[in-house]
């Protein structure tokens, strides 16, 4: 009795962010179409050879996205929104629906880009996809067939991977009034009979079709409309039905009456629905079981696994599979790029490639592989050994913990008081402009960056060049205008591992980069001991940058659960112990900062959301210790000082109570894309406290219209009084250039004074 392995996808950035780079130079106009295909077809073959090299009995083909996987599937689909229209699509439309484009260089009218919003609760991020009535959809994308071609030409045997309909359509949003999305799902099944068909005429066997909603839970109509939609494409190949992040307690027996051949689960994010799973498995069907998290960087536990598997494999027979929880496109590529790693440190580790050898050594340890079986036990004794560690659980961390209490994470002062201490020390106008914190990160900056970080650079040369740069910050910011300066950030690679670099408790990588979305790539830090500040991390900066002008500085700080969701967590402690930890840390951060005279501190948590349990019966716990976490960071600060948060990509009507629960000063959003719809939650709410929301697009190259910038002003001041509305972008400037960052704050501050006229006189 064989048992078949399998992953459900792998990175598709390369080891070292070759397609990010690829990506850049395409959009730059330095390579052309051909070599950028040439690249993406090197890539997929290496990520293929790793899956059939590792021992697994199928590799995944359908799983690289040039930007985003969902955006693949719209343009399979042929439902590409008629602003991005030009022609045949091609990977330039694509491109256009994800990062917007301008008149002068699309060829068409000029095109906003759609939404984007989070992947379920990860930090990778879709392309919403949008819906009228009236949509039509065909099959007018190749991109799936060839891949699984290339794939079957190489000699790989190849498991497409497929979004699935209901999926596809509860992702995406009505761009119409009175109008059900759901009511496409008829034409929409016609589109996946069509892509089944043509996987069937290449002689595929197994496709793997995605449906992570099942997971949710899901309003009736989405429930039932499974039984249909999986009865209409119904054809020769055979399904997995792939579920993740969360268990499949509550859809499951809608799941069991499903036409399909089997059913994927994550058993690393829930294991506790193994037992019910198997109890209504229909007979005929195969359970792949998810037993490697692809969501972490740990070394999995074979041993404990394969003794949890073997009764499994005992009844089940053939008709268990072993897989990855997930993708493994939420982990870094390849540990053994991590050469610096101490021995004790990479033996807790196993990135995505690892991870393919470890599904497959599982399945050949369940087959009664001796040699395997016992590869699986000396594979586990490092995780035993951490368990031990002394220098993991520190007693000083400990100690501090219990000393939390409830006034512990209170402010001295209640808001209204607040903001009275806060008018007068400040002095802000009517509209106050800002930015969320980071400017331009340019090849200089990366250039002295790198020289420092290999030893070519003096530490008192690279501070003397980063105070260079904050300087031009300064100076750039003031002759625009803006109220509430930055500094700029030119410290900082990146807003979670600078912290991670400066805080005990972190390990950092070189190359463990996992993709956010487009060329954006992100390398979390890993936690792997407890966490304490052992000395001030940004107040030199912000005290330097405040030192060149008679203008308010903001201090920036993340904030302790975007820290938290933003890295790989350690397994053995709760996220809420690691979320308080990071806490008392930033609120030494907050002290020492205020007592250097910053009177604004931004504690950014735009992840906030992100976090939350699929489950919304699991919200509120997940809640009440995450605005707790906030709070503690905060509470340190004196009434005169002002605290900001910054929130992006999140929708608030689910979460708006706890936004508020937060106490923040000033909150700054992501509004720009929505149109200020995301302004609804607070309006109705009767949200206290001060908002910025944000008036233009950071990650699209459009330069935002004074006008443009005024009506959405507009639109807000009728949902927010003038008097606590704040004018700023919807995010960090680190990826723009600053000809596009000058222009566009240009026009920012021109519309904001513009405001001020109107609402003063």
């Amino acid at each position: 009795m064989t048992t078949t392995t399998h992953i459900l996808g792998y990175p598709r950035i390369g080891e070292k962010r070759e397609l990010k780079f690829a990506l850049e130079k395409y959009w730059r106009g330095e390579i052309d179409q051909a070599q950028l295909k040439a690249l993406g077809a090197q890539l997929r073959q290496q990520n293929w050879q790793t899956q059939t090299q590792a021992g697994l009995d199928f590799v995944a083909a359908g799983d690289f996205a040039w930007y985003d996987h969902v955006l693949t599937t719209t343009l399979l689909l042929g439902h590409v929104p008629k602003r991005h229209r030009s022609g045949f699509p091609d990977l330039d439309t694509l491109f256009r629906v994800g990062r917007g484009q301008s008149q002068a260089n699309c060829g068409c009218s000029g095109s906003a880009a759609s939404d984007m919003t989070k992947w379920f609760n990860t930090n990778y991020h879709y392309i919403v996809p949008e819906f009228s009535k009236d949509d039509s959809f065909e099959v007018s994308w190749p991109q799936l067939f060839e891949e699984v071609n290339e794939a079957q030409q190489a000699g790989h045997k190849v498991k497409p991977v497929l979004l699935g309909p209901l999926s596809y359509l509860y992702l995406g949003k009505e761009i119409e009034e009175g109008f059900d999305r759901l009511s496409l799902l008829p034409r929409l099944l016609t589109a996946y009979q069509a892509i089944l068909a043509k996987l069937a005429k290449q002689g595929v066997e197994w496709v793997q079709i995605d449906e992570p909603i099942l997971a949710l839970e899901l309003e009736q109509p989405w429930q039932d409309a499974f039984k249909l939609a999986y009865q209409v494409i119904r054809s020769d190949i055979k399904v997995l039905l792939t579920t993740y992040f969360d268990s499949v307690s509550d859809t499951l027996d809608k799941i069991v009456e499903l036409q399909v051949d089997g059913l994927h689960i994550d058993l690393s994010a829930s294991p506790e629905q193994l037992n019910q799973v198997i109890e209504k498995l229909p007979n005929d069907w195969v359970l792949s079981a998810g037993v490697v998290n692809g969501r972490n960087v740990w070394r999995a536990d074979l041993s404990a696994l394969l003794a949890s598997l073997q009764p499994i494999k005992d009844q089940l027979g053939d008709r268990l599979w072993v897989a990855s929880s997930c993708s493994l496109l939420h982990s870094p590529v390849d540990l053994d790029l991590e050469p610096s790693l101490s021995d004790e440190v990479r033996s807790w580790f196993s990135f995505a490639k690892q991870k393919t050898t470890e599904v497959a050594l599982l399945g050949k340890a369940l087959d009664g592989d001796q040699d395997a079986i016992l590869a699986c036990d000396t594979y586990s004794t490092p995780i035993q050994a951490r368990k031990t560690a002394t220098h993991v659980n520190k007693p000083q961390v400990q100690a501090r913990l219990n000393t939390i209490s409830r006034a512990l994470a209170e402010r001295s002062a209640p808001y209204q008081q607040r903001a009275a201490h806060q008018s007068e020390v400040l002095g802000l106008p009517l509209f106050p402009t800002t930015t969320i914190g980071s400017f331009p990160q340019t090849n200089e900056i990366r250039l002295q960056r790198s020289a420092y970080r290999a030893g070519k650079l003096s530490h008192a040369d690279y501070n003397q060049a980063l105070k260079g740069h904050i300087a031009q910050a300064v100076k750039r910011q003031e002759a625009l205008d803006l109220d509430v300066l930055v500094h700029g950030e030119a410290e900082r690679n990146d807003m979670v591992e600078y912290f991670a670099e400066n805080l005990a408790g972190f390990q950092t990588t070189k190359f463990g980069w996992v993709q956010s979305y487009g060329s954006r790539c992100v390398k979390p830090a890993i936690v792997v001991a407890d966490i304490e500040r052992e000395k001030p991390m940004t107040v030199e900066w912000s005290t330097y940058a405040q030192s060149l002008t008679s203008k308010q500085m903001k201090g920036m700080l993340t904030g302790p659960v975007t820290i938290l969701c933003w890295t790989f967590p350690r397994e053995d402690i709760t996220r809420k112990q690691i979320a308080n930890q990071l806490a008392l840390a930033l609120r030494d951060e907050v002290s020492d900062l205020q007592a250097a005279g910053i009177n604004i501190i931004q504690i950014d948590e735009p992840a906030i959301r992100e976090g939350l349990p699929l489950k919304k019966r699991d919200h509120k716990a997940y809640l009440d210790w995450a605005v707790e976490a906030f709070k503690i960071s905060a509470a340190s600060a004196k009434p005169e000082t002002q605290i900001h948060t910054h929130m992006c990509y999140s929708e608030f009507n689910e979460i708006i109570e706890s936004v508020a629960a937060l106490d923040a000063d000033v909150i700054t959003i992501e509004t720009s894309r929505s149109n200020m719809e995301l302004l609804k939650a607070f309006e109705e709410f009767n949200y206290p406290n001060e908002i910025g929301p944000g008036v233009y697009d950071i990650h699209s190259p459009n330069i935002p219209t004074k006008e443009w910038i005024e009506s959405l002003l507009n639109k807000a001041v009728e949902k927010i009084p003038a008097q606590r509305l704040w004018v700023n972008p919807d995010c960090g400037l680190k990826t723009r250039n600053w000809s596009e960052t000058e222009a566009s704050l240009t026009n920012m501050v021109l519309a904001a004074k513009q405001l001020r006229k109107a609402y003063q006189a």
